[in-house]
């Protein structure tokens, strides 16, 4: 079989590749919705055994271009020209079967099923009429072995964190064995370790022949394994550059159409001595033992660690979504009963999920709908009906205050971009006068203009007095926002750092279990 050769209309990965070959390209491609032109004359190619990335801020039709590379859309004009011939993709079907595959940022799994019958979904192999499970297991455990994730291939995805699903569609890609592989943010919610490993598998496959389209607000992680970037601004192509030959400051002025020379805002705030919440022993079986914290008034507190390390389990606690088995919890010195969303929304908690469409918003409703959500009494009469002067006065209020960028208040939420849908959650808290927030993954999946002015936002609001807590798997984020950092490390606080007088280094050495003098805890 010649290099590059095709076994089963996929790449041999037994047989070494022509890397450089041109293997898919897009010639002034255009797409045209009603009352809005997504792209305008876009051009862009893929060479077998490169990752080529696609950058630009949200809405500069990044996801619009993969949609068509991937068959979900027809272009208004324009060509694809993919192996040498000229095609038109009529679904992700015909896309898969011809070779090309994609991890959507927004994970597409179905919760009731397992890990290995997700991965091979309408895949299955057979034995005559029935499904091979043991076949089924054993591929779905090669997928996940080639990732270094240790999931049960016969565990319910339900069951998953957000992070672990992220893998779950990443060996689902693999397991086509496609030749065009895109990667919508595929390290969002992974830990530094998980993208390691992950990178390791991107190297594999560029060894193999495999051309990938890499799509990532993460900048600064590229440089491991992009050979070529493509911008896009305003759904125009802006150029294309080696990634050796250019910067992520370069990048990012052609992103965004000019410079930005701070990744995080000038804090404004500073925390007083004054305890706004406290958490004294908070466990719950099997996630989390012995959780001790304090929150200062107007402080950003980080909660960093690894996956699965509890952060997240204990802010799901606080707020009452999942239930605690022991421990206490207060809020300006008064002890609080929680046992429901309600009654940590009442007390005046909030919190941002790192899943914000499932979790946080009510995307189909429109974008005044969401940011009342949480305090309807405030926008209706005494009959309980809505006062629809108060809800739009209410609405207009905060996205003007937050600058978010929509039509209408009317404009369905699943329309905005994630960083006006993050905007959005954070007004409907505010709304609420809540006086402790937590922000889990706030900017998972947006890009670098939209994080700087979610910064800015959390600044203001610590400066306002109120608390924040800051739950994120990227370690410049926790150092660039919060005050002080606590650590998790198997469901408990390994440590409580000081922000000013620590490391990436010294964080990820709690994270990993080993106490300030290099010792196993």
């Amino acid at each position: 079989m010649p290099n590059g050769a095709i076994a089963g209309g996929r790449i041999d990965a037994s047989q070494p590749a022509a890397a450089g070959e041109t293997l898919l390209s897009l010639e002034n491609i255009s797409k045209e919705f009603p009352g809005v032109k997504a792209l305008q004359g876009v051009h862009f190619n893929l060479r077998r055994g490169e990752v080529h990335a696609v950058c630009g801020e949200n809405g500069a039709g990044k996801s619009t271009l993969m949609k068509i590379i991937s068959g979900v859309y027809t272009p208004t004009s324009g060509r694809i020209v993919y192996k040498g011939t000229a095609r038109s993709f009529a679904s992700p079907l015909e896309a898969e079967a011809l070779g090309i595959a994609i991890i959507h940022q927004e994970l597409n799994l179905i919760p009731h099923l397992s890990v290995a019958e997700n991965i091979y979904l309408a895949r299955e192999p057979r034995r005559g009429f029935l499904v091979d499970r043991k076949a089924l297991k054993a591929n779905a455990q090669t997928c996940l072995d080639r990732l270094g994730v240790a999931i049960e291939p016969e565990r319910r995805v339900r069951e998953l964190s957000v992070a672990q699903c992220q893998m779950v569609e990443i060996a689902k890609a693999l397991s086509l064995n496609a030749e065009v592989l895109i990667m919508d943010e595929p390290t969002s919610s992974l830990t530094e370790q998980e993208t390691r490993l992950l990178f390791k598998v991107i190297h594999d496959l560029k060894a193999s022949g495999v051309g990938i389209v890499y799509i990532s607000h993460r900048l600064d992680e590229m440089a491991e394994i992009v050979d070529r970037v493509t911008v896009l601004r305003d759904g125009r192509y802006v150029a294309t550059d080696d990634f050796a030959a250019t910067n992520v400051d370069e990048i990012v002025s052609r992103m965004v159409g000019r410079s930005l020379e701070e990744k995080f805002p000038e804090r404004t705030s500073r925390p007083t001595r004054d305890v706004i919440l406290a958490a004294r022993g908070l466990t719950r079986r099997g996630a989390f033992h012995d959780i001790d914290f304090e929150l200062r008034r107007g402080e950003i507190l980080g909660f960093a660690g690894l996956m699965d390390a509890g952060r997240t389990e204990v802010a799901r606690a606080i707020f009452g979504a999942d239930a605690l088995d022991a421990g206490a919890i207060t809020l300006e010195g008064r002890q609080l009963d929680i046992r429901s969303p309600r009654d940590a929304i009442a007390a005046g908690l909030a919190y941002l999920s790192e899943d914000r469409k499932a979790q946080g918003l009510a995307v189909k409703m429109p974008v005044d709908a969401n940011m009342t959500l949480a305090n309807m009494d405030e926008v209706s009469n005494r009959f309980g009906l809505i006062d629809f002067v108060k809800h739009a006065k209410a609405a207009r209020h905060y996205i003007d205050l937050l600058s978010i960028k929509t039509p209408s208040a009317s404009q369905p939420v699943r329309l905005l971009s994630g960083g006006n849908q993050q905007k959005i959650i954070i007004g409907k808290w505010l709304f609420r006068q809540s006086r402790v927030l937590i922000f889990d993954e706030p900017t998972r999946g947006i890009d670098v203009g939209a994080k700087f002015a979610i910064y800015q936002i959390m600044d203001e609001l610590a400066a306002k007095g109120i608390g924040v807590i800051l739950i994120s798997s990227e370690l410049p984020e926790v150092l660039g926002m919060t005050d002080r950092i606590a650590v998790f490390h198997q469901g408990r606080i390994a440590g409580v750092l000081e922000t000013a007088a620590t490391s990436q280094e010294e964080i990820m050495h709690y994270a990993s279990g080993y106490g300030p003098a290099g010792s196993r805890d």
